[in-house]
């Protein structure tokens, strides 16, 4: 049963225009710029000829901003942050992103893998969502993941994607579960597991799969 808890608000802030470009690039280097996102690297133009990286990263620069929406259903925290812009992950609101996907168990923060976060990403522009996607659970604790699989061990792995920050369980007011799930079965991202009667849809940025 999902624990009562008072609603904090949690605004994020862009880094100070006075840092470096070396903590930035200590933050996200080039390949990973490039692998982020819509693999811009990756993508044909008109032509069919591949983009050079320099042309990914002018066109990830140009690109507009990311934003996500988010309301933790045991905390109450809620979050709008731009957590891509420019070409960049911002690393503060990715720390804010991190503390809302928190373990609520035990309030252990973990890094959330950012193709995660561009996975939910799609998924809210796939079903025009206005307003924010509600969490289940975000990053899971070895000791909780332990704790809810001797709870219920058939829906919960041993190995869960949840305790390595790969891993988000949400629900979308006013969609159904089975909408959820095909939308995000459209968008091919990874797992895909479909949760009607908790009302649920897990997504991960593992194999390509779905149960």
């Amino acid at each position: 049963m999902m624990k009562d808890a008072d609603a904090r608000s949690i605004t994020t802030a862009r880094p100070s225009a006075g840092e470096s470009h070396a903590t930035e690039r200590h933050h996200l280097d080039r390949r990973h710029l490039l692998r982020a996102g819509l693999g811009l690297a990756a993508v044909a133009s008109a032509g069919g000829t591949l983009f050079t990286s320099e042309e990914a990263e002018a066109a990830a620069l140009r690109a507009p901003p990311r934003v996500l929406s988010l309301v933790n259903l045991h905390t109450g925290e809620r979050i709008n942050a731009e957590y891509w812009s420019k070409g960049k992950y911002v690393r503060d609101a990715m720390r804010a992103l991190n503390r809302v996907l928190r373990d609520h168990h035990n309030n252990s923060v973990h890094a959330m893998d950012p193709k995660l976060l561009d996975l939910v990403h799609a998924l809210s522009r796939k079903i025009n969502r206005r307003g924010p996607i509600e969490i289940i659970s975000g990053y899971r604790s070895p000791e909780t993941n332990a704790m809810l699989r001797e709870a219920d061990g058939s829906g919960v792995a041993q190995n869960s994607y949840h305790m390595r920050g790969m891993a988000i369980d949400l629900r979308v007011e006013g969609l159904s579960t089975r909408q959820l799930q095909r939308a995000a079965l459209s968008l091919r991202g990874g797992g895909v597991g479909y949760y009607p009667d908790s009302n649920f849809v897990h997504v991960d940025v593992g194999p390509l799969r779905h149960w």
